[in-house]
C-alpha cells in the first residue's frame, strides 16, 4: 500500500496529481498523519512565522443572492452599513499603528465603491506604509487594473466550487464562467490571487473538492483560503447541516499545502465557529495566515456571512504572540508575500 510519504514525494517530484491521487485523502478514516506531513511542509517552505493580515468588512451591501450567504440581496433581515472612505482609512491607519503589515479590504459587491472611490482608498493605505489585500467580488477587467495601479497587491476571490452546475444553482444569476475569467484577469494584471472553497456545501461531492485543488494547482492560487459551509438561519440553506464540514476542511487545507507547498494558507474564522481551537487547529495542519478582524464591532456584528462569527475585537499584532506559542510559532515580522519566506532562506546561506 502506498503510504503518505510515497505520496507526498511522488507528488514533488512528478506533478500534477489526478483526481484519484486525492480521492483517498480526503476519504481518510484518521488524518493525523496527513495534518502532520501537511505541518512538516509547512515548516520547510513557508517557515514557523504566523502572518497576520488585518481585515476591515467596510459594507456589508451585496448585489448577489448567493443562497448560502447572510449578506444576500433578499436577506430582509439584515441591517445594512457602509463605511465611509475615512472610517475606512482611519480603520487602517489604527491597524498599522498595532503592528499589522497588511490591510485586507472586504466587502459585499457593493456598486456604490466605484473604481474611483476604491482607489482613493487603496492610494491613502499604502501611504501608510501596508499592503493592501482586496476582496471585493467580481468586477471587470479595468475595475481591476484600476485597484493594480493605485497599489493594490492582492485579490482574494474564491471559486467556492469548481463544480460549474453546483456554482450556477446556488449563486443565482451568477456565472461561474465569468468568476473564472476574474481569476485569470487578475493573475494577468500582477496581482498576488488567492481563491478557495467553501466546503460541504449541499450535493457537493469528494470528487468536486478534488476537482477545487487541482484547479488551484492549475491557475496557480498564491493563496487558498478553505472554509466550512455553516448554514445562516436567513438563508434558503437554514436548515442544512454543517456535520463532518471542519474535519473535512481541514483535510482540504492539508492536501493544498503538499499541492503548492509554499503558497499562503490561511487559518479561517469559520474554523473557528466550528471548534473553539479552530484557528489553531488549522495552523498545525498546514495552515500558516490569521486575519485577525479590526472592524468597529458596530459594524462587523452585522457582517454575518455565517451565524456565530467570534470577533475577539481588535488588538495589536504582538497580543497573538503568547497564543501562537503554545503551538510553538510565532508573529512574522514581514509582508508575506508568496515566496518570501524562500528567498530570505536562500539569502542567508
Amino acid at each position: 500500500m502506498q503510504t503518505l510519504d510515497d505520496w507526498t514525494q511522488k507528488y514533488l517530484s512528478r506533478p500534477p496529481l489526478t483526481r484519484g491521487d486525492i480521492l483517498p485523502l480526503l476519504s481518510l478514516s484518521d488524518p493525523a498523519p496527513l495534518f502532520r506531513k501537511a505541518d512538516s511542509i509547512r515548516r520547510r517552505f513557508v517557515g514557523d512565522g504566523v502572518y497576520l493580515r488585518a481585515l476591515i468588512e467596510f459594507s456589508n451591501y451585496c448585489k448577489n443572492d448567493c443562497m448560502y450567504c447572510g449578506i444576500r440581496r433578499s436577506n430582509a433581515q439584515a441591517v445594512r452599513y457602509r463605511m465611509t472612505p475615512n472610517e475606512i482609512t482611519h480603520t487602517a491607519r489604527q491597524a498599522v499603528a498595532a503592528g499589522y503589515k497588511t490591510v485586507v479590504l472586504q466587502s459585499g459587491e457593493d456598486l456604490w465603491f466605484d473604481a474611483d472611490k476604491m482607489s482613493d482608498i487603496i492610494r491613502r493605505i499604502k501611504n501608510l506604509g501596508a499592503a493592501v489585500t482586496l476582496s471585493l467580488g467580481e468586477k471587470t477587467r479595468e475595475e481591476y487594473a484600476a485597484y493594480r495601479k493605485a497599489g493594490a497587491d492582492r485579490y482574494l476571490l474564491r471559486i467556492e466550487t469548481t463544480d460549474k452546475n453546483l456554482y450556477e444553482k446556488l449563486d443565482p444569476a451568477m456565472s461561474w464562467d465569468n468568476r473564472v475569467r476574474c481569476l485569470e484577469d487578475l493573475k494577468e494584471l500582477g496581482y498576488e490571487v488567492g481563491s478557495g472553497s467553501l466546503v460541504g456545501l449541499p450535493g457537493q461531492t469528494l470528487e468536486s473538492l478534488a476537482e477545487d485543488l487541482l484547479f488551484f494547482k492549475s491557475l496557480p492560487v498564491d493563496m487558498a483560503g478553505i472554509g466550512p459551509f455553516i448554514p445562516h438561519p436567513h438563508t434558503p440553506l437554514a436548515q442544512e447541516k454543517a456535520d463532518g464540514h471542519f474535519e473535512l476542511s481541514l483535510k482540504m487545507m492539508a492536501i493544498m499545502r503538499l499541492m503548492l507547498p509554499d503558497i499562503n494558507i490561511p487559518a479561517t474564522t469559520a474554523m473557528e465557529t466550528l471548534h473553539p481551537q479552530g484557528r489553531l487547529l488549522a495552523l498545525q495542519c498546514g495552515a500558516n495566515v490569521i486575519m485577525p478582524n479590526v472592524t468597529a464591532e458596530t459594524f462587523c456584528k452585522n457582517y454575518e456571512l455565517y451565524p456565530g462569527k467570534p470577533h475577539p475585537g481588535a488588538r495589536a499584532a504582538a497580543a497573538w504572540q503568547e497564543q501562537l506559542a503554545s503551538i510553538g510559532r510565532s508573529v512574522s515580522a514581514g509582508y508575506g508575500f508568496h515566496g518570501d519566506y524562500l528567498k530570505e532562506q536562500r539569502a542567508a546561506r
